[in-house]
C-alpha cells in the first residue's frame, strides 16, 4: 500500500510522540526537547516554547497510546481519530511548501502545537482505517520493550521499533545462545 506524504509523516511523527516516554525513559524533558521534536518531524507553524506547550503535549500521548493499544478494536480507534479531529477543530486545506507538493494541512498554522499534533494524527489514522491498513500499527516484539512502530515494509514484516536497538539486541542474544549450545554439544 502507498500512502501519501502527509499519511506517513503523520502517523510516524504520532508514533515518534508516543516513543518519547517507552522503555520508562523520558526524552521530552523541557521545552528543548520538545522543540528538537518537532524540527525532526518537520511540524511547522507556531511554537510558543513553553512550560505550557509542553504540558500539553505530554496530555496527548497517552491519547495516541490508545491507538496501538486498541488497534485490534477498530471502532476504539474510529472513535479515537473522530476524537482526535473533533478536539482540535480540524479543517483540512490542501497547501505545498518546503519542497514538498500538494499534501493537506489539517489545521491552521497558528493553532496550538498539541491541536496541529493531534489533528495530524486523527487524520493519518483516518488514512490508516479507510485504506483498510490499521494492522500496520504494532507494539515492539521485544519482551523488554512497549515503544510502538509503524510497520510500512511492503511486506509487513516489521516488529521490532527503532527506539532500543531491539532488532538487534535479540539477534544478538539469539546468536550467542545459538553459539554456548553448539558449544557445549563439543
Amino acid at each position: 500500500m502507498l500512502f501519501t506524504h502527509d499519511t506517513v509523516s503523520g502517523i510516524l511523527a504520532t508514533a515518534g510522540l508516543v516513543n518519547t516516554s517507552a522503555r520508562s525513559a523520558e526524552t521530552l524533558t523541557d521545552v528543548a526537547a520538545l522543540g528538537a521534536f518537532l524540527d525532526r518531524h518537520q511540524f511547522t507553524g507556531r511554537r510558543d516554547g513553553t512550560a505550557a506547550e509542553l504540558a500539553q503535549v505530554l496530555a496527548l500521548r497517552p491519547r495516541l497510546r490508545r491507538a496501538w493499544d486498541a488497534a485490534d478494536d477498530i471502532r476504539a480507534v474510529v472513535d479515537l481519530a473522530n476524537e482526535l479531529l473533533r478536539e482540535s477543530d480540524a479543517h483540512p486545506y490542501l497547501t505545498a511548501h518546503d519542497g514538498w507538493d500538494w499534501h493537506l494541512h489539517v489545521t491552521a498554522a497558528d493553532a496550538p502545537v498539541a491541536a496541529r499534533m493531534a489533528a495530524e494524527a486523527g487524520m493519518a489514522l483516518a488514512d490508516l482505517i479507510r485504506s483498510g491498513e490499521l494492522d500496520r500499527l504494532r507494539v515492539c516484539a521485544a519482551d523488554d520493550c512497549d515503544a510502538v512502530l509503524v510497520d510500512l515494509t511492503r511486506n509487513r514484516s516489521r516488529i521490532y521499533c527503532d527506539t532500543g536497538n531491539c532488532a538487534n539486541r535479540l539477534h544478538v542474544a539469539a546468536y550467542r545462545a545459538r553459539r554456548k549450545t553448539a558449544g557445549a554439544g563439543r
